[in-house]
């Protein structure tokens, strides 16, 4: 469900095709996210999900799968 959510709020932001966003699918390099589409997803993580994502966690958060992750872990 989580992951379903975040392709599809990837899909809408970024105007790629669903097929690339995977659980593996790295950030930068498989779905072409610059710094500011990053923010922008994380603001909208937070907001979805009720969840603040620290600084400190961002810069380990590379994969789809990292980001589906620190959400089930972090929201409420």
């Amino acid at each position: 469900m989580i992951f379903e959510k975040l392709q599809e709020m990837l899909v809408n932001q970024l105007g790629i095709d669903k097929d690339k966003v995977t659980p593996d699918a790295d950030i930068i390099k498989d779905i072409g996210a610059d710094s500011l589409d990053i923010v922008e997803m994380l603001m909208d993580v937070e907001n979805e999900w009720g969840i603040t994502v620290d600084d400190d966690a961002v810069k380990d958060l590379h994969t789809i799968g990292d980001i589906v992750k620190y959400i089930e872990n972090n929201k409420k």
